[in-house]
């Protein structure tokens, strides 16, 4: 799966969660309008109302057993003043209050908020895991770092003579240019068999990063080379150091080029470049330079 449908997913996933998450929120709000009152609210009113009630209906009835129980009393005669305070005392009645929900047991206002938070954090979680995996995780979907097919040859050339003699890919970082089929015996001697299937097909291909210290390398048209403005390392069109701090030429990918003529660089493997004083196409500078050499 790639990184940007993994992304895809987990954006999804989260979106969905949000929608339910807004949903909720808006039903199970306390506040539903200026002065209004949630459903809970009003069935705890309601409660409290129908409490209130018995409670006075008990009073009244308790009051109606007091006066019967007076009348007996009379009836009968003077009652010991312990047995009066031991029936007072039995009488007595405890003012009952309707109980508290929310110390009952979880209301269904808590549940949805309870709900809400932990489906928000699984989402946001899945996220980063989606996000951990398509960024950390290697993918073999191509692109820099693998292999990356950067077009037919036949286009790449017509691209390096429209280029004034310069070609870049993008998506490889590589710089492209021609390769003088009269430069190849010597070149043969000099560079690995992985680097010899492109130039024997016309084109090398070179890292874009200076071996100084890593800068972009940019062509110079008048010169025609390779001119770093960091601190001036020069090389030649196809990558030979010629001036500068450099240590080496520059740096190169292995290519190959299919029957179809797909011209495929692998970007993650790099062949550092010829050593200081080889120059298979005796190239020299074909006017003014565009950096000064060992400028900074």
């Amino acid at each position: 799966m790639s990184t940007a449908v993994v992304i895809a997913i987990a954006v999804a996933v989260v979106v969905v969660l949000a929608a339910i998450s807004f949903v909720t929120l808006a039903r199970r709000s306390d506040v539903r309008g200026a002065g209004a009152l949630s459903t809970e609210t009003l069935q705890r009113d309601k409660a409290s109302r129908r409490a209130s009630k018995a409670f006075e209906a008990d009073q009244k009835e308790m009051a109606s057993a007091k006066a019967a129980e007076a009348a007996g009393t009379a009836a009968r005669g003077t009652v010991p003043s312990t047995e009066l305070a031991t029936v007072e005392t039995e009488s007595e009645i405890v003012k009952w209050e309707a109980p508290d929900p929310e110390v009952i047991g979880v209301s269904r206002r808590q549940f949805f908020n309870r709900a809400t938070v932990t489906l928000m954090s699984a989402g946001l979680g899945a996220f980063a895991a989606a996000a951990f995996v398509g960024f950390l995780w290697p993918s073999g979907t191509g692109g820099f770092g693998g292999a990356v097919n950067v077009g037919k040859i036949g286009a790449i050339k017509q691209g390096i003579r429209s280029g004034g003699g310069f070609y870049y890919a993008p998506e490889a970082r590589s710089w492209i240019t021609e390769y003088p089929a009269e430069a190849l015996p010597v070149a043969r001697d000099i560079y690995p068999a992985n680097l010899l299937e492109a130039m024997e097909n016309g084109i090398v291909i070179l890292s874009q990063k200076c071996p100084h210290l890593g800068c972009r390398i940019p062509e110079c048209a008048t010169s025609q080379w390779f001119e770093c403005q960091c601190h001036g390392s020069q090389y030649n069109r196809v990558g030979e150091k010629k001036a500068g701090p450099a240590p080496r030429g520059m740096d190169r990918h292995p290519t190959t080029v299919s029957a179809s003529g797909d011209v495929v660089i692998d970007t993650g493997t790099v062949v550092p470049g010829p050593a200081i004083g080889v120059n298979t196409t005796g190239q020299e500078a074909e006017g003014p330079h565009c950096t000064s050499e060992g400028s900074h």
